[in-house]
């Protein structure tokens, strides 16, 4: 594990004496710390009063807040009632005071509770801390402090392709990954590992948020090492999830790295088939991550350039499987080029392997087995990063 990183896994809270300005305000949205009654809690509302959430630091899991302002006071109900039940729910009155709140919760059984709140100081980060929460700090201090104090548990060390490989995983989420230990420099281990945690500490964030939204929610996160190479490395994260809604979901996603330099890299980045500079628009979960080109463009070139240039490539390599019915299905239509403008992807030994995108009802669809594109043909077209390929 490289130097400081206990420290960057572990999220030791560092009391500093001066603090960051709230340049998160601006979003609308207010984030306090308190106690309700004599639990610590964090809260978030909108600036209306609309709706929150709040958690107990002991738990850590989202209680959903919905209310508006009657005068000066706050009045919020605590929990959601999507279905229509109508059933009585806890209330909390706050009256404002200076830089926070003040009041009350009651349950609907007339149990009264105090609320004290402030709004919520965070401390500066220290120079070495992850990449990603240094993010979460500035961008969304809600989860930056649900985060406080959590700890990854150690797991087995495995040796994969030569590079050998540390596993952690956070108990309560149970999401794991790992970082690299040896077989790159110093330094390159760093960024690569920088990206690595920040990934584990983004799926933790996705299994708080997905609770969030539904009480019954189901969410299990699960990575694998695909390739590593001197130039690049793709790992798999899968997660299955249920956060409400009408059935469950998957998605298998690729985190793939320059390793020499540790930044991810798009498709686009590796295979450029357009006009002029290639674009780099980052499509990710981790909403504080900033793209350099307009979603329009990108979405343009994906539509009327690269997704019909696959097409073609695809049919002529794998005539018979582009056109594959599959038993009891209907046709999976790996001939459309819908199928393929946003396809997920890795490196491999002999060339990048393709995934096509598919609605739920049809992702048995997704799974194909023979869909790369060989390195000799990606060099023909190449990117907007310098990358030694095979």
């Amino acid at each position: 594990m490289f130097k400081g990183m206990i420290r960057l896994s572990g999220i030791v809270v560092l009391m500093c004496s001066t603090f960051s300005t709230m340049s998160w305000a601006d979003s609308g949205k207010q984030v306090y710390t308190g106690t309700l009654g004599k639990m610590p809690i964090v809260l978030e509302v909108n600036a209306d009063g609309s709706e929150g959430r709040y958690f107990y630091q002991k738990y850590r899991k989202d209680l959903v807040l919905s209310g508006s302002k009657e005068g000066e006071t706050l009045v919020l109900e605590e929990g959601d009632q999507r279905y229509g039940e109508n059933e009585p729910l806890p209330t909390i009155r706050l009256q404002p005071k200076p830089n926070g709140w003040a009041g009350e919760w009651t349950s609907p059984k007339g149990k009264v509770l105090k609320v004290e709140l402030q709004q919520a100081n965070l401390p500066q980060v220290p120079a070495e801390t992850l990449p990603y929460l240094v993010r979460l700090h500035d961008k969304a201090p809600y989860e930056y402090l649900r985060l406080q104090g959590m700890k990854l548990t150690q797991g087995k060390t495995e040796t994969f392709m030569g590079y050998t490989l540390q596993w952690w995983s956070e108990p309560q989420s149970k999401a794991e990954l790992f970082e690299v230990v040896s077989g790159y420099s110093a330094e390159e281990r760093q960024r690569i590992n920088q990206q690595l945690m920040g990934r584990l500490w983004q799926e933790v964030v996705g299994y708080y948020g997905c609770f969030a939204n539904y009480a019954d929610a189901y969410y299990s996160q699960i990575s694998q090492p695909l390739w590593m190479t001197p130039s690049v490395m793709s790992v798999r994260v899968s997660t299955e999830y249920f956060c409400g809604g009408a059935y469950p979901d998957q998605t298998n996603e690729a985190l793939n790295l320059d390793t020499k330099t540790g930044k991810s890299l798009t498709l686009d980045d590796v295979l450029w088939v357009g006009q002029g500079r290639p674009l780099h628009y980052e499509e990710n979960y981790d909403a504080y991550i900033s793209s350099s080109d307009s979603f329009t463009a990108y979405s343009d070139y994906r539509s009327k350039e690269l997704a019909p240039w696959l097409v073609a490539q695809l049919v002529k390599l794998y005539p018979n499987e582009m056109t594959i019915t599959l038993e009891g299905e209907n046709d999976c239509g790996y001939d459309e080029d819908d199928r393929w403008q946003f396809p997920s992807w890795y490196f491999t030994e002999k060339g990048i392997k393709l995934e096509p995108s598919f609605p739920h009802v049809a992702a048995v669809c997704g799974n194909v087995g023979w869909s790369v594109l060989p390195y000799s043909l990606v060099k023909l077209h190449p990117g907007g990063v310098a990358l030694q390929l095979p």
